[in-house]
């Protein structure tokens, strides 16, 4: 007697274990606080993880919206922009502000927003009115997040996503 419910407890779990996880993608907030001494300014980007409930495939992208050249010309208006995709060692370095599950189709508009700010003609980054912030911004807004854009904070990342965090108070329940 035992040993059959020995066997059946074994059938049990060794079903659930073969059963695939459900497919998801994260999009995480990430921030770094950067300095004129390590190289690197603040900055904010994004980062896909996970996979597609639809087709399985397997998701790890990050974006950031930069200045293609960092120069003196970003204080003066408009530069020619660039989208950022950072290297591992760089993003353990960020500080990771939130995280929310995404459907596939919410990872698709995502990926055509990034598009539109890569592709987008001209000089498009303004440390002002379109910068790193607003491009985290833009996609935080298409998974239904609130977001603003106080002034003094346009230029602090870290800053800026804890106020975005404030804003949602779902996101302190994840």
């Amino acid at each position: 007697m035992m040993q059959k419910l020995v066997a059946i407890l074994l059938a049990v779990f060794s079903l659930g274990w073969a059963m695939p996880a459900a497919a998801e993608v994260e999009l995480s907030f990430h921030s770094y606080g950067g300095s004129m001494f390590d190289g690197r300014y603040p900055h904010t980007f994004i980062l896909m993880r996970g996979s597609l409930d639809k087709t399985g495939a397997a998701v790890n992208e990050n974006y950031g919206f930069t200045a293609k050249e960092v120069s003196a010309a970003i204080l003066r208006g408009p530069v020619e922009h660039d989208i950022m995709v950072e290297k591992a060692d760089y993003i353990r370095k960020t500080k990771r502000h939130f995280t929310v599950k995404l459907s596939d189709a919410e990872y698709y508009r995502i990926r055509r927003e990034v598009a539109a700010w890569r592709n987008a003609p001209g000089k498009y980054y303004d440390l002002e009115k379109r910068n790193c912030i607003h491009f985290v911004g833009a996609m935080a807004k298409i998974v239904g997040l609130r977001v603003s854009y106080p002034q003094d904070m346009l230029r602090k990342p870290k800053k800026w996503l804890n106020h975005v965090a404030g804003m949602n108070p779902q996101l302190r329940s994840k």
